[in-house]
């Protein structure tokens, strides 16, 4: 514990230099105009960022996207409270008690329980991340081949589990992004895979270009598809904030720990992200709450239990990411593939070889929700001005720095084609309902899945059944099994119930 504390303190030393500082305070003021921006996801702003993090060191960059993703899961609380226009789906359930009780005459009071609730939420999740990082990577050092290839399947098909929406439709996004990632030369043997004699695959294509394409290039025709036909909003003149007194804490301290600590949680399984504990934290508000009657009129609770499962989230998914090497999130995907770009492998070898940029990012998250509450309380109204911009103007911005992304990845003016095609695909895919999210990690964990899964027959003389028999992996498998399988018996019991 002593060692955990010495090497945070050296963290908040590194962090405060002025590179790390700067990228700190970018990366909040950025995360909160993408939380603002109604149409700009979290996911897709920290993607669009990571393109210009390429040259830079790997310590800032990472500081960067990690300031955006804390403050992009409390920008959009904003728009949800005083428009009704929720600037990401975390805020969803914002809007059933933070607009009512704006529209109650209180709208200023509702933004400093979302301020509160963040902070709050935003200092557990931060605790809990410089907690267990470590002994959960210690006890990763325990893995093999066969170990790690079992816990990126984990991820892959939790994502598709957990997903929103067709576990059919999930799965073959995922499948798609995998056959993506395989394109080139295949590691092992050196042979070409689907490149079909083309030169422009020949080098594989890059991870990158998948994502910014499907996110950004993607929204940008979605949008253009409606005209940009977004509803003018109304002027809020006296935005302001106020802060919730002592006495108003007092009586919701339980239900602020328990929401962050089912943030915290949720956050810790693959897949799950800020969005699920938005909504469990306030599902469980609603039927077990103190208050539950009175959810949706316009309450404390209704704000505060949503808000602080988003922010709290952040760290559990941020452990996932370092410890083991797996995003717990759509953002911490990005993330890991801001590392790859920089050459490191998160993982439980990440804590021994560079320990000082790790607790670097632990002490901007503290230092990061400090500045993010002070933006928040002090610039509300620039924030909120941002609304102003036609949407059309947003969007070709997004556009341009879509393809500033792509050209600066290897200077060549193919990924720009492919950046456009995987724009129409995920265009494709929002018309047909096909999640983008497994798509992208697919991209991202497909050749770690294909290197282990090769290590592991190389080493054990082509046993398949190593996976099973092995106890830590052996594991690992029956909670992939658990975790595949949890949706259709939860469909089953439904049906049952209904039949009953």
């Amino acid at each position: 514990m002593i060692d955990i504390v010495s090497q945070l303190a050296d963290g908040f030393v590194h962090c405060l230099t002025p590179l790390n500082m700067a990228m700190l305070l970018i990366g909040i003021v950025i995360g909160l105009l993408i939380g603002v921006l109604p149409g700009l996801t979290l996911v897709m702003g920290v993607t669009l960022a990571l393109p210009f993090t390429y040259k830079m060191d790997v310590t800032a960059s990472i500081v960067l996207l990690t300031a955006m993703y804390v403050s992009g899961t409390y920008g959009g609380a904003f728009t949800a409270i005083l428009f009704r226009i929720p600037g990401e789906p975390i805020d969803v359930p914002m809007l059933w008690d933070g607009y009512t009780m704006g529209r109650k005459g209180r709208p200023a009071k509702a933004l400093g329980w979302t301020l509160v609730a963040a902070l709050g939420g935003g200092l557990l999740s931060a605790v809990v991340m410089v907690a267990l990082t470590q002994p959960l990577a210690r006890f990763a050092l325990r893995f093999s081949s066969p170990e790690y290839f079992v816990i990126v399947m984990f991820g892959l098909l939790s994502v598709v589990a957990i997903g929103r929406g067709s576990l059919a439709n999930a799965f073959i996004s995922m499948s798609v992004g995998i056959l993506i990632s395989s394109v080139g030369v295949d590691p092992v043997y050196g042979t070409y895979r689907f490149t079909f004699g083309s030169p422009i695959l020949a080098d594989g294509i890059e991870f990158l270009v998948v994502m910014v394409g499907a996110y950004g290039v993607g929204e940008v025709l979605t949008r253009l598809e409606t005209g940009f036909a977004t509803k003018p909003l109304d002027k809020i003149s006296n935005a302001r904030t106020e802060l919730p007194t002592l006495k108003e804490l007092k009586e919701i301290k339980g239900m602020f720990l328990r929401s962050a600590v089912i943030g915290d949680l949720i956050g810790l399984l693959p897949g799950a992200g800020a969005t699920i504990a938005s909504f469990v934290s306030y599902g469980i508000e609603a039927r077990f709450g103190k208050r539950r009657d009175q959810m949706g009129t316009g309450v404390a609770e209704g704000i505060v239990a949503p808000q602080s499962a988003a922010t709290a989230s952040v760290g559990g998914a941020m452990v996932h990411l370092l410890a083991l090497g797996i995003p717990g999130s759509g953002a911490t995907a990005v993330i890991l593939g801001a590392f790859m770009l920089h050459g490191i492998q998160p993982g439980p070898q990440v804590l021994v070889k560079s320990a000082d940029m790790v607790y670097t990012v632990f002490a901007s998250l503290f230092l990061g929700l400090a500045l993010m509450c002070a933006i928040g309380y002090f610039a509300i109204r620039p924030l909120v001005k941002i609304l102003d911009f036609p949407e059309a103007v947003v969007s070709a911005y997004v556009l341009i720095l879509c393809f500033i992304g792509a050209l600066s990845i290897r200077n060549n003016v193919t990924d720009l084609w492919l950046i456009i095609g995987f724009g129409v695909l995920g265009y494709g895919f929002e018309r047909l309902k096909f999640p983008i999210a497994p798509l992208v990690l697919g991209a991202i964990l497909g050749p770690i899945a294909e290197e282990t899964f090769m290590n592991t027959m190389i080493s054990f003389s082509n046993d398949w059944t190593v996976f099973f028999t092995r106890p830590i992996s052996g594991t690992i498998v029956a909670l992939t099994v658990t975790v595949l399988l949890l949706p259709f018996v939860q469909r089953l019991m439904r049906g049952v119930w209904r039949g009953l």
